[in-house]
């Protein structure tokens, strides 16, 4: 039997936050399009637009995907920061100040 510590398996945030972003995409485009009316409100909305919309809309969606990449490389770094600054073993945790100064 090997002496190596286990550790926990590590949460994939990026998975999960593209996930339930992808998701959401998923879910709004069902949503117009389970219904004529939206369908049709869609239809004319993308027809009318003038090229600066479009390039707002572009930027805007690119902004939104670069913030959700952010969050997921931020919620990484936080998680191996704490995996390497938490004690592997509790034997191997320092003593608790109050006690040591008793």
């Amino acid at each position: 039997m090997s002496t190596d510590t286990m550790t926990a398996p590590r949460v994939r945030w990026a998975s999960i936050i593209w996930g339930v972003t992808f998701a959401a995409i998923a879910a709004g485009f069902l949503w117009f399009l389970t219904d004529g009316g939206r369908r049709d409100a869609l239809a004319e909305a993308i027809g009318t637009m003038t090229p600066a919309t479009l390039l707002t809309i572009v930027l805007l969606t690119a902004g939104a995907l670069l913030l959700v990449g952010g969050l997921a490389g931020l919620l990484r770094h936080a998680q191996r920061r704490s995996s390497t600054d938490a004690p592997a073993d509790p034997v191997d945790a320092p003593a608790d100040p109050v006690d040591a100064a008793e």
